[in-house]
């Protein structure tokens, strides 16, 4: 069975995440290169190991999250479409079984809070990794005075983490935002659509999504 550590050291898909990254940087995204991945496909396979998941399902959402963002190297724009087909062709090329490459391109497919559903629980694990990844070091713009929005909010986030309760009943985002940089409200301008998206998917874990901003509880 294909592996994670077999994905994440594949050459070829390094190169395709390094060249994601660089159009993103182009286009004045923030960073998605190996740093966010990597977060993203471990936090992924926390959220399902900690929800006694099977092992291949925690395999299988982390190489997800390796490979969600790989669409970036055709185009931003619906990007999670074409990342699923290319994630399709290189997995099949790499003798994974119909079955797994069924659960990741679904995944893959189903990320983005433009098109997405978490319509299973791989999925629904990867859109919560995806979407709690906010940080300053993912900022590439290194002048405050011409920050976006985009580039405020995550500058601001100073602290981030992303924690399911022992209970196992609720998932907790919980961000330290520095107001020097950017206001709550800038946060719920931009993100508001994701932490919807994020609601949905710990409800298809069988969770409540609750956002933590400097101690306070908004969803």
């Amino acid at each position: 069975m294909l592996t994670y550590e077999e994905v994440k050291n594949n050459d070829a898909i390094r190169i395709y995440i390094e060249r994601a990254n660089e159009s993103l940087a182009a286009l004045g995204y923030t960073e998605h290169s190996f740093a966010h991945v990597a977060r993203v496909a471990e936090t992924a396979g926390y959220i399902l190991k900690t929800l006694d998941y099977s092992p291949r399902d925690v395999e299988l959402v982390k190489i997800a999250g390796w490979l969600h963002d790989i669409g970036n190297l055709v185009n931003r724009i619906d990007h999670s479409q074409s990342g699923a087909v290319m994630a399709f062709r290189i997995l099949d090329n790499l003798n994974c079984a119909p079955e797994d490459i069924a659960t990741i391109v679904t995944a893959i497919g189903n990320h983005d809070e433009g098109t997405g559903v978490p319509v299973n629980a791989v999925a629904a694990a990867l859109i919560l990794a995806d979407k709690s990844d906010v940080r300053r070091s993912r900022v590439r713009n290194r002048d405050p005075l011409t920050f976006d929005i985009h580039d405020r909010v995550n500058y601001s986030v100073t602290e981030a983490a992303l924690e399911i309760n022992p209970e196992h009943t609720q998932i907790r985002l919980r961000l330290r935002v520095d107001t020097q940089y950017g206001s709550v409200m800038d946060y719920f301008e931009i993100f508001m659509q994701r932490m919807l998206l994020c609601r949905r998917a710990a409800e298809k874990l069988g969770l409540q999504f609750k956002l933590m901003i400097n101690d306070q509880q908004l969803i």
